[in-house]
């Protein structure tokens, strides 16, 4: 080592040593940032820059070698041969090229081998290079300590190249470059202190040509460090260009630049969104390519985008098109930007359309025929045409859906729209309104005509198509049609119209049609009305209770009361049940209004002496609950009536429906104490086996029959027929509707036990009842209070 550090101060130019380390630094700085980029790069790339890589890290060794050489300062003079010299060159730049490809191709000692083969081609360019010296003299070499120096340097670069490997940023080009630097330095020098040059005259002299040496070495660094320059721009450069690149052709939208009217540059979004190659895009105006959709000039397109479509590739694509001036190349250019807008127009359209269309039958939601039909309507004002509209209803679809499922109901559903579709054979348009609602409009031929005969049609489909024989989840269709002008004047009244119709058609017994009325329809529109009014008449005071007595026939004392409902309408004034009560029945609205009858009346009762009785109806609708006794019950508890007092009527209604639990209800009524009256008997479906199947506490007479006994000897004789039965069978019977003394004194000919009527006085509020005035003669002042509900589906009249 003190021998090697002795041969560079005293052998050689210190200042030119230096020269030639600053060469071997710059140019393995550049020999590791090429192999930076090398390994940055695909594969094709990857052997272009390491080729280059080869010839700047072997062009560099040689120049830090020769560059040393000239600086030697020996006792002999010495010149060098250019023949060995460019063949030393050559040499370590192949071995560079075969070290990379050996560390390129990732084999197992692929480091080691390359730090092998570059130590070996510095060696070997160094003898060639000593071995092309032109001398008088005789040169002897110490191998051992040339072949220990070369090991020296294959550690180094071996290191060099795990550092590479291994390390990141700017310590991967660095460290290895410096562990290089030292390989090459510690073989050159160690080698040159094992070469001696022994003087000997008889060999050719060479003169001395420092100047030339000089010129020599200012060539060669400023070619190495010029290499060096050029070669780490170059790589910073493509970096650079390549990123830049890669940026471009990775976005969503095709760029190309525009200069004169031509195009210069794409990138590859935009060859592959015109399904062409770059190069067939170069040099084309962007009129040949794309059309406006407002069919403006592209040449002339600024910021703001437009929609367009292509004239080559695949002209069913939509572009949008927006230009950018920019500076391209020293020159003011047009950046042209296109955005494939297919999928997000084809997607909006499939909003559209599902938004305008029934996801299940795709036929045409409500909105959308409701836009159809005010079409319709405007062509029609203009033309003084028709239009009519046809709504559909299923029946037994809910039935359907709930025995086999919602999958067969969308089933039946699609079928159903194919029926319609068929049916009206392009001549209408078929929209599904929700749930199982269809409707069709018809603006064709002469209506009413064409639309029953469409109506017609359908029904005969659905027969032939949906047989309830064969098929269990077949279908019917109830159909109510109207028509402009004649039902209405805009869509809102004609589908109104259609709505009454389609009700009409449903609660005429289904599967038929029926044609709007409009007296029908008022009608309905009343019936409507009071049944809103009517669920809340309770919450507004407006039902209101009074009493009428009824009697022991032969003491014509008063046994109880019955109290009769009253609705105190704010347009109509006192409404009799008989106008309000069967609207209560089809609509529910009974279980409510019966509920709030019996505690009122309980409440009031309760305050009587407590010998009378009260006598509550029942609607047949409220014996379908299942919970009527607990609810009565619960009411008695509430109101502290006694159970003993209480007389549920009912009339033969109540057993047609549900026999079963009806009469399970009775039961559990009689079981709390309550007595149970047969009303009405005689009337309707009057039969025996009734009276057979439930013990009967009384059974009443229908005031028809009473108010007939005068004039019709039939009807005397049947109630003399039930009064008998009654006495057979061990019930009380009750004469209603008597309203004169000649009805009374026969009533007491028949040996009814109680009676009721006008005759013994009108229905009165509660707070009355004291002050009424009996006709029998017999003050009643201590029998306050007493009543009973009266409210029958069916009757034909009702009590006052």
């Amino acid at each position: 080592m003190f021998k090697v550090a002795e041969c560079i101060t005293t052998q050689h130019d210190l200042l030119t040593v230096a020269l030639a380390a600053g060469v071997s630094l710059a140019g393995m700085f550049a020999f590791f940032l090429l192999m930076d980029r090398a390994y940055e790069c695909d594969a094709r790339r990857r052997s272009m820059w390491m080729a280059i890589a080869s010839f700047v890290g072997g062009s560099t060794v040689w120049a830090t070698h020769f560059i040393a050489m000239l600086a030697y300062r020996g006792t002999v003079p010495i010149g060098f041969g250019i023949p060995l010299t460019v063949v030393s060159a050559v040499v370590i730049v192949v071995g560079f090229r075969l070290a990379l490809t050996l560390l390129a191709g990732r084999a197992k000692y692929g480091k080691l081998l390359c730090a092998v083969t570059i130590t070996l081609s510095i060696a070997a360019m160094h003898m060639i290079g000593m071995a092309g010296i032109r001398a008088a003299a005789d040169v002897t070499y110490d191998f051992q300590r040339i072949l220990a120096g070369a090991g020296v340097s294959l550690l180094l670069y071996l290191a060099a190249f795990q550092l590479f490997e291994r390390s990141h940023g700017w310590s991967r080009v660095a460290l290895p470059a410096l562990l290089a630097i030292l390989g090459t330095c510690t073989l050159h020098f160690n080698a040159m202190t094992a070469t001696e040059l022994v003087f000997n005259p008889s060999l050719p002299s060479v003169v001395d040509a420092e100047d030339a040496h000089g010129w020599l070495i200012g060539a060669i660094s400023a070619i190495s460090y010029s290499t060096v320059i050029l070669t780490a721009g170059a790589v910073f450069i493509d970096r650079y260009l390549t990123d830049l690149k890669g940026v471009v052709n990775s976005t969503l939208d095709g760029l190309a630049v525009v200069r004169d009217g031509r195009i210069v540059e794409v990138n590859r979004r935009f060859a592959r969104l015109l399904a062409s190659s770059e190069g067939e895009l170069i040099g084309r105006s962007p009129r040949t390519l794309f059309v406006t959709a407002d069919h403006s000039n592209v040449d002339d397109l600024r910021e703001a985008p437009v929609e367009a479509f292509p004239l080559v590739g695949d002209g069913n694509r939509i572009f949008e098109l927006a230009v950018q001036t920019v500076e391209y190349r020293g020159r003011p250019s047009q950046v042209l930007a296109v955005r494939d807008l297919t999928e997000k127009r084809m997607a909006q359209r499939q909003v559209e359309y599902m938004a305008r269309h029934d996801a299940l039958t795709g036929l045409p939601n409500r909105l959308l025929f409701r836009e159809c039909f005010e079409q319709a309507l405007a062509q029609a004002r203009q033309s003084e045409g028709q239009v009519a509209f046809l709504a559909l209803d299923l029946d037994r679809f809910k039935a359907v859906n709930d025995l086999f499922g919602h999958a067969e109901g969308d089933r039946v559903l699609k079928k159903v729209a194919d029926i319609l579709l068929r049916c009206t054979k392009g001549g209408g348009t078929v929209a599904r309104l929700g749930g199982d609602e269809f409707a069709i409009l018809q603006s064709i031929g002469e209506q009413p005509a064409e639309a029953r005969a469409l109506a017609e049609t359908i029904l005969a489909a659905f027969s032939q198509e949906m047989n309830y024989a064969f098929d269990p989840t077949a279908v019917g269709v109830s159909i109510g049609v109207a028509l402009f002008p004649g039902d209405g004047e805009d869509l809102d009244a004609i589908q109104h119209a259609s709505d009454m119709a389609l009700y009409r058609a449903k609660t005429s017994g289904r599967g038929i049609m029926a044609f709007f009325d409009a007296e029908i329809d008022r009608e309905t529109r009343e019936r409507r009305r009071m049944e809103s009014e009517l669920r809340n008449a309770v919450s507004r005071k407006q039902i209101q209770l009074v009493f009428q007595p009824f009697l022991a026939a032969d003491e014509a004392k008063i046994l109880g009361y019955e109290a009769l409902i009253r609705w105190n309408h704010p347009e109509y004034g006192l409404l009799l049940p008989n106008a309000f009560l069967p609207i209560a029945e089809e609509t529910g609205i009974i279980i409510q209004l019966g509920e709030w009858v019996l505690r009122e009346a309980c409440k009031t009762a309760s305050q009587w002496d407590e010998r009378l009785s009260l006598a509550v109806n029942f609607s047949p609708v409220q014996f379908r609950l299942v919970n009527l006794a607990p609810t009565v019950g619960a009411i008695l508890a509430e109101t502290g009536f006694d159970p003993h007092r209480l007389e549920v009527e009912i009339n033969e209604a109540a057993l047609l429906k549900d026999r079963s639990t009806t009469l399970a209800t009775l039961h559990q009524l009689k079981e709390m104490g309550v007595r149970v009256v047969m009303d009405d008997f005689g009337t309707g479906h009057s039969s025996l086996s009734n009276l057979r199947c439930f013990p009967f506490d009384m059974i009443k007479i229908d005031r028809s029959f009473i108010s007939a006994m005068s004039s019709d000897e039939e009807a005397r004789s049947l109630v003399r027929a039930i009064v008998g039965l009654g006495r057979s069978l061990g019930f009380p019977v009750t004469a209603e509707g008597i309203e004169t003394l000649e009805q009374y004194k026969m009533i007491m000919d028949e040996g009814c036990s109680q009676v009721q009527g006008l005759y013994f006085g009108q229905p009165n509020p509660p707070e009355a009842l004291m002050d009424a005035a009996t006709p029998f003669g017999k003050s009643q002042r201590s029998l306050q209070y007493a009543g009973s509900v009266d409210w029958f589906v069916g009757k034909d009249k009702r009590r006052m």
